[in-house]
């Protein structure tokens, strides 16, 4: 992100412009735990001094991974995927035209995934769960896939009679998370909701004249994704309940600049709050993440030797080579680690969940 931050700052309208885009593009690819490569970064640069045009960007981006071979195979690796949707996300936002209605969303997805997915531009029609860290492993309960087409439709149509007008200030934030948020808990695709939600609504909300503040995706897409699944989780028997506040907190600060502090550890479901609490826990206890023994060793073993390959991995903890994967895979999807470059030539990066989030 700093190397845009010069052009966010100092530079000339039409490069401010591109450098805030480029941010949120890039910024929206951790609701997956995904890094863009350097390569992107260098490529988007030269985008936004206005060397090469998007459609050049795509290309390059293309042509780079048709040389990466060491990159095919490796699962983990989704570098490519980073890069690609970075790259599609700016092109989209950077665009000046739009059409509110489901298929307009359903498009964006399939622009966003085309190549990556084979289910791109495709309602999904089988029903899915996903474990949630902020839920302690728990799911959403995600539309039934008989009823997506239906229930898209429907809330499109909701939304389009709504009436903003002489709504206060906190009204409109109460409304549009709402909206947002139910049309995400559709969960209309197999892969890829968070992003084409994201991308929607940034371009839905610019129709209403918005200047909409780019940071909040650029910096807190994670908590945006936590903020989306607490909005629509209930479960009764632990006094937990579906809330937008979150959710309103994201969109105050997006749209009308307010400075809520966004942290991701203050959306889990066991964070002590006064609203939500038994009389006999302490307030504001931060949030553990639950990590198994093996996951503890290796998250160890990444902080001392961040360039540590998964052989390495299995010698240290005697272990074999698909159980350092898995730990991997599970400190990457509790959003502890992210992979910073390829798998050959890249290190991993230790996310500051606990301290920052």
């Amino acid at each position: 992100m700093i190397d845009f931050e010069e052009y966010i700052i100092q530079g000339e309208p039409d490069k401010k412009e591109k450098g805030k885009i480029w941010q949120t593009a890039i910024g929206l690819q951790q609701v997956d735990g995904l890094k863009p490569s350097e390569y992107l970064i260098q490529t988007a640069i030269q985008n936004i001094e206005g060397d090469i045009t998007f459609d050049e960007v795509k290309r390059r981006i293309d042509a780079y991974y048709k040389t990466q071979i060491n990159r095919q195979g490796d699962a983990n690796d989704r570098t490519e995927e980073a890069d690609k949707v970075s790259a599609r996300i700016a092109e989209i936002l950077s665009e000046k035209t739009f059409s509110f209605t489901p298929l307009e969303y359903i498009n964006i997805h399939r622009r966003l995934f085309f190549g990556l997915y084979k289910f791109a531009g495709k309602i999904r029609d089988y029903n899915i769960t996903k474990s949630e860290w902020v839920l302690d492993g728990e799911t959403v309960f995600y539309s039934s896939a008989n009823l997506i087409k239906d229930t898209l439709e429907y809330d499109f149509k909701e939304e389009k009679n709504f009436n903003y007008k002489d709504l206060t200030k906190q009204e409109k934030v109460e409304h549009i998370a709402k909206f947002i948020s139910e049309i995400w808990q559709i969960h209309a695709f197999g892969e890829g909701n968070t992003r084409t939600t994201a991308v929607f609504a940034i371009k839905y909300l610019r129709t209403f004249g918005f200047n909409v503040e780019n940071e909040p995706f650029a910096q807190h897409s994670w908590y945006f994704r936590n903020a989306l699944v607490r909005a629509n989780y209930n479960n009764h028997t632990k006094n937990i309940y579906a809330t937008t506040k979150y959710l309103n907190y994201f969109f105050d600060n997006l749209l009308f600049g307010e400075k809520h502090i966004l942290k991701n550890r203050e959306l889990h479901i066991h964070f002590a709050t006064t609203e939500n609490v038994p009389a006999n826990v302490p307030v504001n206890v931060p949030v553990k993440i639950h990590l198994n023994t093996t996951e503890k060793t290796v998250l160890d073993l990444l902080k001392i030797n961040p360039k540590i390959t998964y052989e390495q991995i299995a010698e240290k903890i005697n272990k074999n080579r698909k159980t350092a994967q898995r730990a991997i895979v599970s400190l990457k999807d509790k959003g502890i680690i992210a992979r910073i470059g390829s798998d050959k030539t890249g290190k991993w990066e230790i996310l500051k969940v606990e301290d920052d989030k």
